[in-house]
Parts: structure tokens; sequence; C-alpha cells
């Protein structure tokens, strides 16, 4: 027996994957129940998950995939899709996409050379796109694997030149080398942050760290 906030999040969290493809993020789930905090989305979230509602993905950007359905909700799904004898089959939802192209690969680890040149496009999901200009890069390296980003994923990136603290942004140093990382402010120092131990947080002069652009979603195949 669900909880009616239980409830009403798994029915979010699935028109929202029916809808988009993909999970809403913790502040939408938040902004959708009118919750304070986020950690009230974390305790709905766990106790779905005990009851087998849901299950978590790891290493995976909104990771979050639904197991079951309540019979409540199983029975409206069923009434809605179902059509009259003499009414057509309404056609499979259609997720609407973006081609974005893919500016060659972005060190996960030590920064690598630079690369602006398109190697080729990928269809994005508009779910993850919103005002502003967009572009993807494959990942090499394993420095950000804490942060569900793993070798071989593209990321999908907002071209900027701001961040705020905490943001995943490209980041080019000197003018040459490219990385993914953690942004930081310390000081009059920039900071980009590994999210793997194994690797060291490396920190630059403000003038020598220029922002490409921030983190906004993550592709992976199988």
């Amino acid at each position: 027996m669900l909880t009616k906030k239980q409830l009403d999040l798994l029915e979010f969290i699935h028109a929202r994957v029916q809808r988009d493809g993909v999970p809403p993020s913790f502040d939408e789930m938040k902004d959708a129940l009118d919750l304070r905090s986020k950690s009230g989305i974390h305790r709905l979230i766990t106790a779905l998950e005990e009851r087998g509602f849901i299950r978590r993905l790891a290493h995976r950007a909104r990771a979050l995939e639904i197991v079951k359905l309540p019979d409540s909700m199983a029975g409206r799904k069923a009434a809605v899709a179902a059509p009259k004898a003499d009414e057509p089959a309404l056609p499979p939802a259609v997720i609407a996409a973006s081609m974005l192209p893919v500016m060659g690969r972005i060190a996960a680890g030590v920064p690598i050379s630079a690369i602006a040149e398109v190697s080729h496009e990928i269809a994005v999901p508009q779910s993850m796109l919103g005002s502003g200009s967009y572009f993807a890069l494959e990942v090499r390296g394993d420095s950000m694997i804490e942060a569900g980003i793993n070798d071989g994923d593209v990321v999908v990136v907002r071209e900027t030149e701001t961040a705020d603290a905490g943001d995943i942004v490209v980041a080019l140093i000197e003018d040459q080398e490219a990385t993914l990382k953690r942004f930081r402010r310390q000081g009059g120092m920039i900071a980009l942050e590994a999210a793997n131990p194994a690797y060291e947080t490396r920190s630059y002069p403000q003038d020598k760290v220029k922002v490409q652009g921030r983190l906004v979603g993550l592709i992976r195949s199988y």
C-alpha cells in the first residue's frame, strides 16, 4: 500500500518517462510534489524502491527505472489506452529529438588537446534542451565515474562562459587543453575537481581557465 505522496511521485515519474523517454530531475520532482527540499524526494524514492516499484541504476544520469505499477495506475492506463471496437488503435508515442553536432572527444581524466571539429551528429531528446546553443562530446577516461559519467558516454553541453560552484563543465585550460570536470572557485584560483578519488583536483589561475559549456545531459549506448 502506497501513501498518497508515494503514489503521486510514481505517477509523475511514469508520466514523464512516457512523455520524454527519461525520468524527471530531483528538482522537478520536488517542485511537482510541492516539497521544500530534495531530501523528501530521496525518502519517497527509497520507499518506492523498497516496495519494488522502481529501481535505481548505477552510474547513469537520472538513474531511475519503473519496475511495476500499482493496480490503480495499471487499470487507469489500460482504460485510457484500450480503443473501442470501432476505433483505430492510436500510434505509439514518438519522442521528439534534435540533432546535435558531436565535437570530438573530451577528457574525463588528464586534459587532452581541445577538439573543435564536428565528427558526426547525434539525436538528443528535446526534453534535455532549452534556450541557447548546445553541442555534444564523447567522453574518454574515468575521472568523472562517480558522477555517473563513464568512458564512451556522450555528454550534452549547453554553451556558456559562466558556471556556478559544483557545475560540471567543459573547461579550456590555457587555450590548449580541454577537460570535463566539476567547477569550483578557491580564492583567486579555479579548481577543476574530478569525481574519482584516483584523480587529484587541479587548480589554475582564473585567467588560465575558460568555461566553454555546462553539462545538461548524458547519452549512453549499450
